[in-house]
């Protein structure tokens, strides 16, 4: 019965290497990025290296051809460190994967060799200014003119805009709501993509945010990823794995929180004693440490469920990106009360983790539509 709970050699061996990883090229800077909004790129192509660009990529497009439980435990181990690199390594990983999943020979070859060793760097582009829980109502169109696609809109809030190479987009070739989008791949030198100034945001700092703007922007119609009308199927199917990344993501920022603040209490001095000593102290870390491995024991069920391509998998991981994002925020906060007025300085990690998971609840779909994804489907039985 025990071995159904406990992580393989293999996986023990991924997470393994994803911690020293993160241990000696992310924690000791994190704090630096976040501070001097710096990108770091060299880190990427590190990651890609080990083969952290093409998690769940397949290995006859050179990917490591793992599942979505190790995604998760490389995207934990690697938020321990900085969650804004680590969530960025997710989106990553889900535009390579959508082009080697969906995508034709032509296609794959054309671009997967440079994203799968991070050597190209691509965004992920569903989100508009007016469609973002209603992804279906997007505006940007794709108009077909002889063997190009003619573009005209704006994507809002995508990571890496401006200094990545690759945009994954979806876009609107037809009438119908869902049913008439499609998916392109567009090169960052494209005549007609232009970025808008870096947003200016609570956290996330390492990792760069921008519109994406389309004026008769014409893209080669071979650049296209499967059929046409196909890429809003595309788009949703991305999201069960980018949902899980991002919950994993909130757990390592919660255990390291975690981690930080029992070494703090027990170090801390207050009316004559450590204030670890005191019980509601205890009881504090105890209840931190209850939710984080309650979270965590569900998202690596729902990731062992999408892998296994699960009938329940989608609800699943919505209710597994609600609880760890969601604990995730509770536990950073507890954490800097736990820290006092010293939680507070940037002196100490715990403020970076605060303002960094506070986004998780808001991407890959909003906790609220999690909520109806999962209340839909219990109805639906």
């Amino acid at each position: 019965m025990t071995d159904q709970f406990q992580l393989t050699d293999d996986q023990l061996a991924i997470q393994d290497m994803a911690r020293k990883f993160t241990a000696d090229r992310i924690t000791p800077f994190a704090g630096e990025w976040d501070e001097t909004h710096h990108y770091p790129v060299d880190v990427w192509k590190a990651a890609g290296e080990l083969g952290f660009g093409a998690i769940y990529v397949a290995e006859e497009s050179g990917g490591i051809g793992l599942g979505r439980l190790e995604a998760a435990l490389i995207m934990e181990a690697m938020a321990y460190g900085c969650p804004a690199t680590s969530a960025y390594v997710s989106i990553h990983n889900m535009a390579t994967w959508m082009i080697d999943r969906f995508g034709g020979a032509e296609i794959k070859a054309r671009f997967l060799p440079d994203l799968v060793s991070m050597e190209k760097i691509a965004s992920y582009c569903l989100t508009e200014p007016g469609s973002g829980s209603d992804a279906a109502a997007l505006k940007t169109t794709a108009k077909k003119d002889g063997g190009h696609y003619v573009l005209n809109g704006t994507k809002q809030f995508i990571s890496g805009a401006g200094y990545n190479d690759i945009y994954v987009c979806m876009v609107r070739t037809g009438e119908e709501k869902s049913k008439g989008i499609s998916c392109l791949v567009i090169e960052k030198d494209t005549p007609g993509l232009s970025f808008g100034a870096p947003e200016k945001k609570l956290g996330w700092n390492a990792s760069p945010t921008a519109q994406v703007i389309f004026e008769d922007c014409r893209v080669p119609a071979e650049n296209l990823v499967g059929a046409e009308g196909d890429g809003f199927r595309f788009a949703m199917a991305g999201l069960d794995g980018g949902r899980l990344n991002i919950g994993a993501c909130s757990l390592g920022g919660a255990q390291r929180c975690l981690d930080e603040a029992i070494a703090y209490t027990k170090d801390r001095q207050q009316f004559g004693q450590p204030i670890a000593d005191f019980q509601n102290t205890q009881f504090t870390l105890a209840d931190m440490a209850t939710d984080l491995e309650a979270s965590r024991a569900l998202l690596y069920l729902a990731a062992a469920k999408v892998t296994a391509n699960a009938p329940d998998k989608s609800r699943f991981s919505a209710m597994a990106k609600r609880l760890a994002t969601d604990n995730g925020s509770r536990i950073v906060n507890d954490a800097l009360q736990l820290f006092g007025g010293y939680g507070y300085l940037k002196d100490y990690p715990i403020e970076r983790f605060w303002r960094d998971l506070r986004v998780h609840s808001i991407l890959e779909g909003t906790n609220q539509v999690m909520r109806m994804i999962v209340g839909r489907d219990l109805l639906r039985q």
